[in-house]
C-alpha cells in the first residue's frame, strides 16, 4: 500500500516533512531565470525551464533527508503547456531520487470524470494498445465533499497502482470554520468527513496500522488535529500550515500517535525561499533549501512523543 512506502521513507529519513514545490519566478534566482529566459525567452518555456532547473536543485539538496515532496499543480498549470510539462518532469525527477511524490490537486467530481482523474495522476492512460502514466504520483491530494461517488473511483485505481489519496477534511485557512465546523447530527463536517476516510480506507489496508486513504488537516487548527488524531486511528495526515502559514511546531504535536507516527508536516516557502530568508549567495540556493529542511526536521521532531 502506498502510504506503507511513505511511512517507510518517514522511518528511514528519521524525518516526518515534506518540501511543498510550489515555485514562483519570484522565489527562484535571477541567474537561474535569467539563463531560461537568454535560450528560451520571455515566454511561458522559459519559465518553466527556470522552474525545473530550480525544483532539480532541490530535490538534489534534500532527497537524503526529506522522505517527500509535494508538488502543487496550480503552479505548473498558471505555466500552461510546458508548465504541465514541468509537473509531469519534477515527479519523474524526484521519484528518481527514491522520494514519495504527493501531487496537490484536490480533485474533485464522479464518474467517469474522476475516473480520468484517478488514471492521469495515479494510474495509467491507454493509449492505443499501451499504458502509460501521464503523472505517474505515488498520492494525490482530493476534495471528498461530492461523498463518497467522488472517491470509490479513485481507491480502484489505487489498489491497482499502489498509490494513495489525501482526503481534504479539516483545511488551514481561516475559513475553513465557515462550513467545516458546522454540526450535523452534534458533529462537525470535518469529523463527518474524518469518519468517512476511516471507512473509504477500510478498502486499502496498510501494514503500519495506516491506510492508503489519508486526510488533510492543517496546523493552524491544533485542537482539531488532536481530536481527529484520536478519533481516526487509520488515517494517516497531511498536515500543511506549519511555518509561514502560522502553525509551529507545538502547533502539529497533536497530529502523531503514540509511537511517533501518523502524520507528515508541509512545509512550502519556507524552504524555497531561505536563500532569500539567509541573504546568501543565490547560488546557494539549494543549501539553504537544505538548511532549512533540517532546522524544521529538529524542530518537528523535538515535540513528537
Amino acid at each position: 500500500m502506498a502510504l506503507d512506502r511513505l511511512i517507510e521513507a518517514i522511518k528511514r529519513t528519521g524525518n516526518p516533512s515534506v518540501v511543498g514545490l510550489d515555485p514562483r519566478l519570484e522565489y527562484i534566482p535571477d541567474f537561474i531565470v535569467n539563463k531560461a529566459f537568454k535560450e528560451q525567452g520571455e515566454t511561458l518555456q522559459g519559465a518553466a525551464a527556470a522552474i525545473l532547473e530550480f525544483n532539480k536543485g532541490l530535490i538534489d539538496a534534500v532527497c537524503d533527508i526529506v522522505p517527500a515532496v509535494k508538488p502543487q499543480a496550480a503552479y505548473y498549470e498558471m505555466y500552461g503547456w510546458a508548465g504541465v510539462r514541468v509537473l509531469a518532469e519534477t515527479i519523474s525527477y524526484a521519484k528518481t531520487k527514491g522520494m514519495f511524490v504527493i501531487t496537490d490537486g484536490k480533485r474533485n467530481d464522479i464518474g467517469s470524470t474522476m475516473e480520468a482523474y484517478a488514471a492521469a495522476h495515479l494510474g495509467v492512460t491507454r493509449v492505443g494498445s499501451s499504458e502509460i502514466a501521464a503523472f505517474g504520483a505515488d498520492a494525490l491530494t482530493v476534495n471528498g465533499y461530492l461523498g463518497t461517488d467522488g472517491i470509490l473511483p479513485l481507491l480502484e485505481v489505487c489498489k491497482a497502482f499502489d498509490t494513495g489519496i489525501f482526503v481534504l477534511v479539516k483545511t488551514s485557512n481561516p475559513s475553513s470554520k465557515e462550513l467545516q465546523d458546522n454540526l450535523i447530527d452534534g458533529l462537525p463536517v470535518y469529523m463527518k468527513m474524518g469518519r468517512l476516510c476511516e471507512r473509504w480506507g477500510e478498502q486499502l489496508p496498510g501494514k503500519y496500522g495506516y491506510s492508503g486513504v489519508g486526510a488533510v488537516v492543517g496546523a493552524t487548527w491544533p485542537d482539531q488535529l488532536k481530536e481527529l488524531r484520536s478519533a481516526l486511528p487509520a488515517t494517516f495526515f497531511l498536515v500543511p500550515g506549519y511555518g509561514a502559514q502560522g502553525g509551529g511546531a507545538a502547533d502539529i504535536a497533536g497530529a502523531f500517535d503514540k509511537n511517533g507516527m501518523g502524520a507528515i508536516i508541509n512545509s512550502s516557502r519556507a524552504v524555497l525561499c531561505a536563500w532569500k530568508k539567509e541573504g546568501c549567495d543565490p547560488k546557494d540556493y539549494a543549501g539553504a533549501a537544505r538548511r532549512e529542511a533540517l532546522r524544521m526536521k529538529n524542530d518537528i521532531t523535538a515535540v513528537i512523543r
